[in-house]
């Protein structure tokens, strides 16, 4: 198989193109290339094939950007992989053509078949289950198929009926002097049939509203603003039409030791200027449990100390990041007089220890003037 062409350079648009300079160039492309235009065209059928293509990864915001980041291999590592052919075109670009037509696209069926559509969940994660992950199970209500007629949206046992105003072509022709002007049947809003006996269970819809548990597994390593893609888990398509997808948007609840810094765990010691100074062992806890942490001598607010590997895991290749404790070096307060009298004879051993290391610059200086 050739490598894919760069949809950009399909649809003929810069790499910074806006969504109305994208849906314009589609537009030129979809009725140059349009097969009811080009019959028997195998090449202008395959151009508007990739020009469908080209503009369903654009004008996404989702798939431009993983496009954008990951080329044509990101984007089937997301599940997308191009159309099957004319119907899956039609049926998910049919308001499009409306626009660039004023028509429908002349192959729509007279049961319109349409994708079902994509539905959202918000789900909070604590802290802990983002890092190592989790399985969690939602509870979804969406539009499902009628069990009852099986989404035909009749009565079982009958039949949609022939729409007597179109003859079934779901559209209408009206003469305008040297015009003639296609427009939508009124009867049967373009349907070429109507139901004459509908369903009682769904009332001719073809759909109910049900309450569905779904299983999702949530990899170590999500982060807040991640979206997971449960395909075909969205509502039901009509008229027999595949079903939308679960989008699962992933919010983090905030830890009340950690912080997050991309694959980082990031957390505050508090310790004395005691442990500073001389230093210490202490237990430190991490995401799996305590740990031993050694404080070197003559340690500084501010100074940071890490364990490697004791972070996150990354979602690109597992590999677990840092916890980095950043040094909070307390001063202590309420002092008792026995403990204020120890302190005074350390600054003044501090004290003459400077004085005598000034005093042996100065005179180290004096010397030098005197040569």
């Amino acid at each position: 198989m050739g490598q894919k062409e760069d949809y950009y350079d399909v649809l003929g648009i810069g790499r910074n193109a806006s969504e109305s300079e994208i849906k314009a160039a589609y537009r030129k492309l979809a009725m140059k290339y349009h097969p009811d235009r080009n019959p028997g065209d195998k090449q202008a059928e395959e151009q508007f094939k990739l020009a469908a293509e080209a503009y369903e990864v654009l004008h996404d915001p989702q798939k431009r950007n993983i496009y954008d980041q990951y080329g044509h291999q990101g984007l089937e590592g997301s599940g997308f992989s191009g159309f099957g052919g004319f119907e899956d075109i039609f049926s998910s670009f049919g308001d499009i053509f409306e626009d660039f037509f004023g028509f429908g696209s002349g192959r729509r069926s007279q049961n319109r078949v349409r994708r079902g559509a994509d539905l959202r969940y918000d789900l909070n994660l604590t802290f802990m289950e983002a890092a190592f992950g989790a399985q969690k199970e939602l509870r979804i209500n969406k539009a499902a198929e009628c069990p009852s007629c099986d989404g035909s949206r009749c009565e079982p046992g009958t039949q949609p009926e022939t729409c007597q105003q179109c003859g079934g072509s779901g559209q209408v022709t009206q003469s305008q002097g040297f015009f003639t002007v296609r427009t939508t049947c009124p009867v049967c809003r373009g349907q070429g049939q109507f139901i004459a006996h509908p369903c009682e269970e769904c009332r001719g819809s073809g759909q109910v509203t049900t309450t569905k548990t779904v299983s999702v597994k949530i990899p170590a390593g999500v982060d807040s603003g991640s979206r997971l893609r449960l395909a075909n888990e969205g509502e039901a398509g009509a008229s027999g039409g595949p079903h939308g997808d679960l989008y699962v948007f992933i919010y983090i609840e905030p830890h009340e030791l950690f912080e997050r810094d991309d694959t980082n765990v990031v957390c505050r010691l508090q310790i004395s200027f005691i442990q500073a100074a001389l230093g210490d062992k202490i237990k430190v806890p991490t995401l799996n449990g305590q740990k031993t942490l050694t404080i070197p001598k003559g340690t500084q607010p501010g100074d940071i100390l890490r364990f490697r590997g004791e972070g996150i895991p990354s979602l690109r290749n597992g590999r677990r990041g840092d916890q980095i404790i950043q040094m909070d070096v307390r001063t202590p307060t309420n002092l008792n007089k026995k403990q204020e009298g120890l302190l005074r004879d350390f600054k003044e051993l501090e004290t003459n220890k400077l004085s005598s290391k000034l005093k042996k610059i100065l005179k180290g200086q004096a010397a030098r003037v005197s040569r």
